[in-house]
């Protein structure tokens, strides 16, 4: 997959400061590096940030928070330690609101609701499971969502995730409500998007500038691709 040069490329930087740089993820793109030895999203900001401010050396890249590779959409990074310890509080402490977009294949029912499962990941397969009963080796997950209208032939649906777990909307929206987002095989759907993305984009991010206290809100376009084309009309 083609993916951008964010150095050359601007429009995947939706903000940046002396602490922050925040970007919005094209999907395929790991956010940090793994065994498969692909240049992460942390790679590319780094060199990003050695080219423009001429630094001889390594740049400073923090990951508070990641996305699953075949998501898109908007991930903050730190510049500075100060920076991301702060950031990192407040992704553990719950203090950053964070939205997502998905389509799925069926309108979900209830079209509004918040779900409860306790999730088990399995390392091997690198899937999770949703139990909707407490479990043992299960950590909990909850979402709000809502759902916003139909997109083409498909639902779009605003998630609101509570808690930050692996693969946690993609696991509790094909578990909990029966409806898997589209392109998301792994989960339930049926058939993989041509670009083998998912329709899944993290839309927003809220919270206190670790250093300022300033209040942020970031929102990332959608991609510029025919399965979201219809969902533009959200906007």
């Amino acid at each position: 997959m083609n993916r951008p040069n964010l150095w050359s490329e601007q429009k995947e930087i939706l903000f940046e400061d002396n602490h922050l740089l925040i970007i919005n993820k094209p999907a395929g793109l790991l956010v940090q590096g793994d065994a498969t030895g692909d240049e992460p999203l942390s790679a590319k900001a780094e060199e990003y940030l050695r080219f423009k401010y001429k630094k001889p050396g390594a740049a400073f890249i923090g990951v508070a928070h990641r996305l699953d590779r075949p998501v898109s959409g908007v991930v903050a990074l730190a510049k500075t330690s100060k920076a991301l310890s702060r950031l990192n509080e407040l992704f553990r402490d719950n203090k950053v609101h964070k939205t997502y977009w998905a389509l799925t294949g069926k309108r979900p029912e209830p079209e509004t609701g918040h779900l409860t499962h306790w999730l088990v990941k399995d390392p091997i397969r690198n899937t999770t499971k949703a139990y909707t009963e407490r479990h043992s080796q299960g950590l909990k997950a909850d979402l709000d969502y809502t759902v916003l209208g139909q997109a083409g032939n498909r639902w779009l649906v605003q998630v609101n995730p509570i808690t930050g777990r692996p693969h946690q909307i993609r696991v509790q929206l094909s578990t909990g409500l029966g409806t898997p987002i589209v392109g998301d095989v792994k989960y339930g759907f049926l058939a993989p998007l041509p670009d083998v993305s998912i329709a899944l984009h993290a839309r927003q991010l809220e919270f206190q500038h670790p250093v300022t206290k300033e209040a942020m809100c970031f929102v990332a376009p959608l991609p510029d691709m025919p399965h979201w084309e219809a969902a533009q009309a959200y906007y």
